[in-house]
């Protein structure tokens, strides 16, 4: 008699045990998205602006983000959602702790009005800012330049990252909640709708391939319900931008290179096909 006692017990601790192992929480094959949003900082930056009547650089320029004052409506609704600075991705767990995706980083950058900066070149379009330029300073005002990737700064790139559990630092081993580290690196290119006004020419307001980005991000990710998740990611990176529409004219363009360095809040899901 006691030797079936423990031989069913035997049987029902190894029974649960394979039901535990079978309820674990598994990453690989699973597609996971998310929507998001942002906040940017930029360091200062050259700008090279060149034309047929026109060939100069300004230095140090300083630029910002634009947030969008916080509603419902513009933050939510599904015909307002791409108004703020936003950030989506979808992507798929190859192994149990590395993920590939492609996703865009909606951000935006205003170049700061009324700053005085260093100006080098030549400007010969019968305004009154014809002139040769030789480290000279000049005040950014409106009727000289508005320069802005507000529509945005989409950075369009492709990441691969690892998901790290630390739950057990938490002192966490539940099957609906998990705690990961994140930590990754993406390479992309760089796909804005710039808003420039320059010398009072027309200005150019298209989506245009101008140039190319790379960036590195680490985060934490709260799973929870097996299939939900909210995450934050720190994230920086370096942009060049060689070939950035500015008037109607084919001839006109600009062109710079800066660093960012972005803060996300981001909510998804995983799940599988």
């Amino acid at each position: 008699m006691k030797l079936r006692f423990l031989s069913l017990l035997m049987i029902l601790s190894v029974s649960l045990t394979i039901a535990q192992q079978e309820k674990k929480v598994t990453n690989k094959g699973k597609f996971f998205v998310y929507w998001g949003w942002n906040w940017a900082s930029y360091s200062d930056s050259d700008i090279r602006f060149k034309g047929d009547n026109y060939n100069f650089t300004l230095s140090n320029v300083k630029a910002q983000d634009r947030q969008t004052p916080f509603s419902f409506k513009k933050y939510f609704n599904p015909a307002f959602v791409t108004i703020p600075q936003t950030n989506y991705r979808i992507g798929y767990f190859f192994k149990e702790n590395y993920t590939v995706s492609i996703g865009v980083d909606h951000m935006k950058y205003v170049m700061i009005n009324n700053q005085d900066v260093k100006i080098n070149g030549n400007i010969n379009t019968g305004s009154l800012y014809d002139g040769i330029y030789n480290d000279d300073t000049i005040n950014l005002s409106e009727d000289f330049l508005l320069f802005e990737h507000t529509d945005g700064l989409n950075y369009v790139n492709a990441e691969v990252k690892r998901f790290d559990d630390v739950s057990q630092w938490f002192g966490l081993n539940l099957e609906n909640l998990q705690i990961n580290l994140t930590e990754g690196v993406g390479v992309g290119i760089l796909y804005p709708r710039t808003n420039t006004t320059l010398l009072g020419m027309e200005r150019h307001d298209d989506f245009h391939l101008s140039g190319y980005g790379m960036s590195i991000a680490a985060g934490l990710n709260i799973a929870f319900l097996k299939h939900f998740f909210i995450q934050a990611d720190l994230k920086g990176g370096y942009i060049n931008m060689t070939d950035i529409r500015t008037t109607k004219s084919i001839s006109d363009s600009a062109s710079q290179s800066f660093y960012f360095f972005e803060n996300t809040i981001l909510i998804g899901g995983k799940f599988r096909i």
